[in-house]
């Protein structure tokens, strides 16, 4: 188990919380669970209801369709952030690719933490947008090299 010093040095190495204040940041530290994940585990399934957003400690993941790799994911990544702000299915299957040491964030008290600190809420509006500006670039250069 991580100290609230140790917790709150971690999330700020995370994008997410960068513009955090420390008194947020120890308040956050308090309601996210430590989840050790064995290597070949499924962490989330897609098309499951997900409540939980996670932060890669350490450790690294695959997002998979399927049982193809789509991408993976290090220390300090986020995943599973949508889960947070809606209840549709999980877009992906979420898979440890070796022993992963998660932070699990879940929806009610970081609805509560996000109300109180207008930086969460900030912070977590960036990177959904940073997340879809992404999303539509991908879309454009598939476009592109499809000859649309």
């Amino acid at each position: 188990m991580h100290s609230t010093v140790e917790k709150v040095l971690i999330l700020r190495s995370v994008n997410l919380f960068k513009a955090t204040p420390d008194d947020a940041l120890a308040e956050l530290s308090e309601i996210i669970s430590e989840v050790d994940v064995p290597a070949g585990t499924d962490i989330v399934k897609k098309g499951e209801q997900g409540s939980s957003m996670f932060i890669i400690v350490n450790g690294k993941v695959a997002v998979m369709d399927g049982e193809r790799v789509v991408n993976t994911l290090g220390e300090r990544a986020v995943f599973g952030e949508l889960a947070l702000l809606d209840t549709e299915p999980r877009s992906a299957t979420i898979r440890a690719m070796e022993d992963t040491l998660l932070f699990r964030l879940d929806q009610e008290p970081f609805y509560e933490l996000m109300s109180d600190c207008v930086e969460v809420a900030m912070g977590t509006i960036q990177m959904l947008a940073g997340n879809l500006r992404a999303r539509v670039r991908e879309v454009m250069e598939l476009g592109r090299s499809s000859g649309q």
